[in-house]
């Protein structure tokens, strides 16, 4: 059955190679839980996904999008331009974090000596030895 298959699918997917790539990811979603479209008929996941694209209830175009963007790891968000208020907003916000880089330079720390160092050192105890180890 599966032949026929895809035999119906070529006239919807031109090229063989994103058929396999297309039903394969449908096949995957729905091994994850995803709603078919069509009946079962006791098909396995890759003959209804290749069924479903051959009747056209799901876009092959529709599936080919879902496919890169599952496949990114590195999605691009475009926002929208920043107004005039926000943009001062903005500036303000950096102004003050300028402000808290200025009073961050004049905290010091207490400093300690080598001959400190080793005499602390020195104070420690070392661990007792069991069997154990």
């Amino acid at each position: 059955m599966a032949r026929v298959t895809v035999e119906d699918c070529i006239d919807k997917v031109d090229n063989r190679f994103e058929l396999v790539l297309l039903a394969g990811h449908r096949a995957r979603q729905i091994s994850q839980g995803a709603m078919i479209t069509i009946d079962r008929d006791n098909d396995k996941n890759p003959v209804v996904a290749l069924r479903e694209i051959a009747d056209e209830t799901l876009s092959p175009g529709d599936l080919k999008e879902d496919l890169i963007h599952s496949l990114q790891k590195h999605v691009e968000v475009d926002e929208p331009e920043a107004d005039a208020q926000e943009i001062a907003d903005q500036t303000d916000t950096t102004a003050i974090a300028a402000d808290a880089d200025r009073e961050e330079d004049n905290i010091t720390f207490d400093r300690m000596t080598e001959e400190d160092l080793l005499a602390g050192i020195e104070g420690l105890v070392p661990p007792e030895k069991s069997d154990d180890y």
